[in-house]
Formats: structure tokens, sequence, C-alpha cells
């Protein structure tokens, strides 16, 4: 009793149990996510015409969601089955890692064929990211310096800045040509710390759509391995840009084949329309095949603490699709299908740019690739699309092209132009 009492006469604690809210009354209201932003102010928008060009996620032609005929087949098959839900190893499905490393690298690639790389099974292209920025910021004792591309996904810096390592950037986005800036891009690696880490995008370029040719990833490669820097690709649209798996896997198979061993982030959302599945898939390529066990052993040691071990459904369906032919061969034409659509939706959006009268070089609209264009409107013009013509995209003129139909390109065209012209 006399503690008690004595307790209470003691000042502040009264107050505190009184408003037990003040745990957490020093924390800030947080920015609301750009992307998530559009969405709903596009939903909050009762114009029949209006269109929503922020979300990241393929639609057919009539704007719908669209799920693979070979992901429905694969689900038919594993319902067929009735097979069991229990845990997945830590690394997670053998079967479809090793699906994935062969996708990424090519079945004769002699990294596959050695053995000297590690694959595990991740949540998604997100959690590929963690899992390997985590590795490097334990294992990687030469620097804890990262550089991005200028600019990068939006997620690419928190994930590498909370998993403890130091986010820079080199340049890589011009805005007067909306294209590649591959003068900048070789001044700024070239003068990169020696054995820092470099961040590249395989495929598709997020946000820009602006991929290097086929020579200008000779000339980097070159330069990345005269700097001795590390090399992390980030590969989430393969097939998904051109069309052609092997050609939008060609810059890692380019470095590796250069003798760099790189850090692979592989992602099934768009490539198989297996967005809420979260299946993705981190690769590591060593030097051996004991330095990949080794390594594999840490990566399991990070990957316990974190989620113990990846969600099982999705990996089953990519394990289907990859390692069946006739599942793999239809999975091709399909994805094949996806690239051309966005392609041409790219090509109609110029054509009807230049029927209504634009004098604007659009040209760079058709030149870059995957769901994303860089569309190089303005901050002022982005908003008269969203307040005049119920047309939504972030502010820095960011368009997903995966949003555009053959029913609503000459509503975006007349839009544009009238903000531009």
């Amino acid at each position: 009793m006399a503690l008690l009492k004595s307790l209470r006469l003691q000042p502040g604690l009264g107050a505190l149990s009184a408003r037990a809210s003040s745990w957490w009354s020093h924390v800030e209201m947080g920015p609301p996510d750009p992307i998530l932003g559009v969405t709903e102010a596009f939903k909050r928008d009762t114009n029949a015409k209006k269109m929503n060009l922020g979300v990241g996620a393929y639609r057919d032609d009539k704007g719908k969601p669209y799920v693979l005929n070979t992901v429905r087949k694969a689900e038919a098959q594993l319902a067929a089955k009735s097979l069991d839900k229990e845990y997945l190893p830590i690394g997670g499905l053998a079967e479809f890692a090793r699906a994935s490393a062969q996708l990424a690298l090519g079945d004769s690639n002699e990294v596959i064929q050695s053995g000297r790389y590690i694959t595990v099974q991740s949540i998604s292209g997100t959690g590929a990211l963690r899992v390997g920025g985590s590795f490097l910021q334990r294992f990687y004792k030469f620097s804890r310096d990262v550089y991005l591309p200028k600019p990068s996904w939006g997620n690419h810096t928190p994930i590498f800045r909370d998993a403890g390592l130091e986010v820079k950037g080199y340049r890589y986005y011009d805005p007067k040509t909306c294209g590649f800036d591959f003068t900048g891009a070789l001044e700024d690696i070239s003068q990169i710390p020696e054995q820092s880490i470099i961040l590249f995008h395989a495929c598709a370029h997020n946000p820009t759509g602006v991929d290097p040719k086929k020579e200008q990833w000779k000339e980097l490669a070159a330069v990345v391995k005269s700097r001795r820097l590390f090399p992390f690709f980030d590969m989430a649209y393969q097939g998904f840009a051109s069309g052609d798996i092997d050609r939008d896997a060609w810059a890692v198979r380019h470095f590796i084949q250069e003798g760099l061993n790189v850090a692979l982030c592989q992602s099934y959302a768009k490539n198989m329309g297996l967005y809420a599945e979260r299946v993705g898939a981190f690769t590591m390529v060593c030097s051996d095949v004991d330095e990949a066990k080794r390594v594999e052993s840490q990566l399991k040691i990070l990957i316990r603490p974190m989620y113990s071990n990846p969600p099982i459904n999705g990996a089953r369906i990519a394990a289907a699709i990859l390692t069946q032919a006739d599942l793999r061969s239809e999975w091709l034409q399909e994805v094949k299908g996806m690239a051309n659509r966005i392609i041409s939706m790219r090509e109609q959006l110029v054509s009807n740019l230049k029927k209504e009268g634009s004098i604007h070089n659009w040209q760079h609209i058709s030149d870059q690739i995957g769901m994303f264009c860089f569309t190089g409107l303005k901050p002022e013009q982005v908003e008269r699309l969203n307040k005049e013509f119920s047309i939504y995209l972030t502010k820095d003129g960011r368009i997903s092209v995966a949003g555009i139909t053959s029913g609503n390109v000459g509503y975006l065209a007349h839009a544009i132009h009238q903000v531009s012209k």
C-alpha cells in the first residue's frame, strides 16, 4: 500500500496513465504514397472518360485486369492434385528456384552448368531486393554504398536504406531528350569509388522506360569491370519488356560473360500477372560451388527471422509454367502478346498526337520500352490533365502505358495536345 501511495504521488505518472496514447504522441503523419494517391483520386472521379495511368499493373484492351490462360491451367492442375499446405523450406520451392535461374541466365549458361550460383525464392521482387540488400550489408566488406540510376524505382531507396546501406546515384535519364544520358552515366560510373555496389535495371527501366542499347551495355560493363564495382541487377520485366525473354535478359548474361559475378532480383508479378501471389527470386552468382553453398547458408540465416519461409501457391504456379513444355510455350506467346499490346499503345499514342496537330517530337514515347513511359510533361500540364480531363498520372509525367486502350488512346492524345500545345 505504501508503495502504491508513493507511486500515485510521483509527478507525471498519473498524467501518463490517463492518456495511454501518449506513447506515440511523437509519431508524425507520414506522406501518402504517390501512386496510391493517384488511384484514390481516380476512384473519386465520376467522369465516364476518366483514365488511371498511375497503376503499375497490366490491363487488357478493355482496361480490365488480365489473368493469363497458362496461370489458369496451372491452377487447375494444382487443384486436381489436392496438394497440402505444409511450410516450404527457408529457401523456397527448389523446382521454382532452379527454373528461375535458368530463365534468367539461360539453360546453357556456364553458371547453370557448373552450379556456381544460389537462387532462393523471395516475396516478389521487393523481397528479393531486401534479402539482397541485407546480405550485402552483412557480408560485402568492401563498401556500404549502393549507386542507383537517377531516377530509379521509388522503392529502391527505402529498401536499401532500411537494409543499412548508403544510397547514392549516377546520371541516367536526360530530360532534354527524354532518353538515356549515356555520356553522363559513363562519366559518373567511372568516378564511383572502386568496389562500390551499383544497381542496374536489366530491362524496361522503371520509371522512365529508357534502356541502354546493347553497345552501350557493353561499355557500361567494361567500366564496371575496370572500376571493380559489384553489379546488382533488378529484373522485374523479363519477357514483358520486348516480348523476348532472351533479349530482355541480355545485359545480365553479358555482364556474367565478361567475368562479373552479379546479384539478381526477379519478379513474376508482371510477366505472369502473379501480382498478389508475391512470387520472386534472388540469385547470387559465385566463384565456385563451395562459395555458393556458403552464401546459401547465410541467406537462409537472414531470411529465417524476416519471414521464415515464402508462400507456396504462386511458386507452384510459376514452376509449372516454366517446367512444362506446353505451358511454357503458351506462356511465351502470352507474355509476347502483353508486350506487343504495350508497344502498340505507344505507337498509337504517337500517331494520334500527330493527328491532333501536335508539333512536338513525341518519338521518345515509342522509343521507350516496357510498362512505363516518361512523357516529358511538366507538373502544371499533369495538373491540367487531372482537373480538365480526369486523366490521372504521377506529377513527374510518368504514365503506365498499360492503362491505355484502343478505346481511349484518342482521348488521351487529344488531352495531351491541349495541355502541351
